[in-house]
Formats: C-alpha cells, sequence, structure tokens
C-alpha cells in the first residue's frame, strides 16, 4: 500500500485527507492511502519519510519553512519562495530517500485568480505577512501585478491598517487577506479596512475557504466588489499535488 499524507500540528480538520480519499473512490485509484501525520516536533519527521511506502507527503503549518532543513533538492517557485507544502520522496536503489519540496500554493492561487483580472488590477494590497503571503507574492511578481504588504506595525517597505484611505485603496483595486482574520470559528472577525473606500473596481480574495463567504469578503460585495475565496485555489493545489507525486520524471 502506497502511502500520502499531510504533516503539521495540531491537525483537525483536514481538507486534503477529504479531497484524496473522495479521489481515490471516484476514480477507483487502488492501492493508495492518504491520512493525517500530526507531528509535535519537526523531528518526528524523518521516521515518516523513511519508510518505504511513502511517496509524498503536504506540509502545513506550522512546517512549511522548517521542512526545508530535511529536502534534498526544491523547485524553481519552493526556492524563491523559501516554503514548502508538498514533497514528493523516491527511494533510490540504496534504500536512501531523496526529498524534494514545491510550493502548489503560489500555483493554486495564480491559477484561481488570474481569470478574475481586469485591466486595472496592476496594484495589490497583501494582508498580513506570514507563510501563506510568500505564495501569493511569488504568483503576483508572475502575473506582473506590483503589491504593498499590509500589517499591523510599521516596517520597511509596508503599510499599517491605520495608513490605508481613500488615494490608498483607489490606487491598490486588488486586496488579498492571507492572514487567518474572519476563519472559523471566529468568523464575526475581519481585517480592519476603510471598507467605505471599497467600490467595484475593487476584487477582495481571501485566502479562507471556511466559511465560504467570510465578512471580509461580505462587506467588500456590499460595497460592489468582486469577490473570491479560497476553495478553488485548494483545488488546483490538490490536483497539482497529485500530478507531482505521480510524475515519471526523476534526476538526482
Amino acid at each position: 500500500m502506497k502511502k500520502l499524507g499531510l504533516i503539521g500540528y495540531p491537525l483537525g480538520h483536514s481538507f486534503s485527507k477529504k479531497y484524496y480519499l473522495e479521489k481515490f473512490e471516484k476514480e477507483r485509484i487502488e492501492h493508495i492511502d492518504y491520512d493525517l501525520y500530526p507531528i509535535e516536533r519537526i523531528t518526528d519527521f524523518p521516521p515518516i519519510f523513511s519508510n518505504k511506502d511513502f511517496y509524498g507527503v503536504n506540509v502545513t503549518i506550522p512546517y512549511k519553512i522548517e521542512v526545508m532543513d530535511y529536502l534534498d533538492e526544491l523547485s524553481e517557485e519552493a526556492e524563491a519562495i523559501q516554503a514548502v507544502n508538498c514533497i514528493r520522496i523516491r527511494h533510490l536503489p540504496d534504500g536512501r530517500p531523496h526529498l524534494k519540496g514545491y510550493n502548489t500554493d503560489a500555483y493554486g492561487f495564480e491559477a484561481s485568480l488570474k481569470p478574475l483580472l481586469v485591466p486595472h488590477d496592476k496594484k495589490a494590497l497583501i494582508l498580513g505577512n506570514g507563510g501563506a503571503a510568500k505564495a501569493v507574492t511569488y504568483a503576483l511578481d508572475q502575473l506582473g501585478i506590483t503589491y504593498k504588504l499590509v500589517s499591523r506595525t510599521k516596517q520597511i517597505d509596508n503599510y499599517t491598517y491605520d495608513e490605508l484611505d481613500a488615494s490608498i485603496l483607489a490606487d491598490y483595486t486588488l486586496i488579498i487577506n492571507c492572514s487567518p482574520v474572519g476563519t472559523f470559528p471566529n468568523i464575526a472577525e475581519f481585517p480592519r479596512l476603510p471598507y467605505e473606500y471599497i467600490n467595484d473596481r475593487h476584487l477582495l480574495y481571501d485566502l479562507i475557504y471556511n466559511p465560504e463567504e467570510t465578512t471580509f469578503l461580505k462587506k467588500g460585495k456590499e460595497k460592489g466588489a468582486r469577490t473570491k475565496n479560497g476553495y478553488e485555489m485548494l483545488l488546483l493545489q490538490a490536483e497539482k499535488n497529485w500530478e507531482i507525486w505521480n510524475s515519471e520524471s526523476f534526476s538526482i
């Protein structure tokens, strides 16, 4: 039985496990299992990838950066982003595992965003500065969209929420929430933007998919903005993971 799985901690309800198990059943894919592997420390990872039944894992919070210490190789986008959410495992003839890290979050975000863009969407505000924001900035670079990070504290070359005003929001029509603010069960929370300056020229994208419509998106929609949640991004990156794990190409 081949094994796939998700590492992180803690692991509650998992989109990935449900998605892949349903995929296996629907497409009649046999002899492969996908399960959750909550590890309290990244040092608990080696026994998983050393198991010859494993040929791929997903990585979530808090290990997307730490896990890179265990990898033999990084894809181009993972190298640029410096965060990994997908690992392909190949066991060499001498038994040693070879691990290559990828970042499919960037692919999922870019592919889901691109069809929504209109000519005036040339500048983006990115809410939050964690690992998810790194994948988003990489994708925006690929699309030729300039951006500014927005966070609670002032840093070099970013905005704080208090600095946002009518002129800034008129200039930045794409607003992307990369923070966890508004995630279930805290669905009443939302990024503290001056929503009175949002209008039908704006596109609000929330990486959150639970709830389906966050308060951030709801408030944008009330002002006429285009809105998008993170569910399609998840679907696209999940399929990209599957493609990577099952790719025949392999060289070291």
